[in-house]
């Protein structure tokens, strides 16, 4: 069964109620977009998740600096950093020297992933993020990966050792992707809005149930 991560919250109760549906990991953007929060706002969501689960905490981020990235994790007080931006070698190896969280890579694709990338990205970090690429954006965008697609490049190239499945996710087809895919964590954003940033706990409350069935 494939593990949940609420992403772009923007609100203290989106973030309590992700927590309470059970989901694993709870998300805050720290890249530029109208999901963005500060550290101290992002720790605001964060305290709200513990009260109502143990949920680990995912800062997201896009072209910050290797400090700034350590002074938010820290500040924000996060289990994971998941790298847009600076995930070359050298960036993650001067992340893990002051973080002692996860870090988890992001890759974005348009179709298929070549399978020099699906063998590529693991390295270093401990899970990679395959998420859809649209020009001009780092996530949120509503815009899915081709499942069957990524299924096959896996299937060819060998599967990184923790998956997480972005993009274009919601209550009516996550149970496809997870049938396809068999990722470890499905991470959804939009798909679960009213408005961007606004998360609506019916839509949140189904995506987290259909998660649950998968292909079932």
């Amino acid at each position: 069964m494939a593990e949940v991560k609420f992403c772009g919250l923007t609100r203290p109760q989106d973030a309590a109620f992700a927590a309470s549906l059970g989901a694993a990991f709870v998300g805050a953007v720290f890249a530029p977009g109208p999901r963005t929060r500060t550290a101290a706002e992002a720790l605001l969501l964060f305290d709200a998740a513990a009260g109502a689960g143990s949920p680990r905490c995912v800062g997201v981020f896009g072209t910050q600096s290797v400090p700034e990235i350590i002074a938010i994790a820290d500040a924000a007080r996060l289990d994971v950093v998941q790298l847009h931006g600076a995930s070359e070698p050298d960036a993650v190896d001067e992340i893990r020297q002051h973080f002692a969280g996860k870090v988890w890579r992001v890759l974005r694709v348009r179709g298929a992933p070549r399978e020099s990338e699906l063998r590529a990205a693991p390295v270093g970090v401990d899970a990679v993020v395959v998420d859809a690429l649209v020009d001009g954006a780092l996530g949120g965008t509503g815009v899915a990966v081709d499942w069957d697609a990524l299924a096959a490049a896996i299937e060819r190239a060998g599967r990184p050792a923790r998956l997480i499945l972005a993009g274009g996710l919601r209550a009516e087809n996550v149970g496809r992707a997870v049938e396809l895919v068999a990722p470890d964590v499905v991470d959804v954003s939009s798909g679960v809005e009213s408005a961007p940033g606004i998360k609506d706990h019916e839509r949140m409350r189904a995506f987290a149930l259909a998660a649950a069935r998968g292909g079932r």
